[in-house]
């Protein structure tokens, strides 16, 4: 369950891609972050991006980290329920 919150962060990202019809690679060039960060992340081989990376890939959708991050899911995460960091 370490990753579950990764999970949702990628969950987050792919229907903001969906809904403003990005692909992968659209939001590297968008965001500023290199393609395979972002594969790594989508894939599941990164577990923990920096708030950095986060708060390029909320910019790149016109999302302050606030709005990326009001998403019902994310909310409802409990870190308490997680036995590492």
């Amino acid at each position: 369950m370490k990753d579950e919150y990764s999970q949702i962060i990628v969950k987050r990202i792919l229907e903001l891609c969906r809904q403003r019809d990005f692909t992968i690679y659209q939001l590297s060039a968008m965001s500023g972050i290199s393609y395979s960060t972002l594969d790594n992340l989508i894939n599941h081989k990164t577990f923990n991006p920096k708030i950095k990376t986060l708060h390029k890939i909320a910019s790149a959708f016109s999302l302050t980290l606030s709005e990326f991050f009001d998403y019902p899911e994310l909310e409802e995460f409990s870190f308490e329920d997680t036995h590492s960091d």
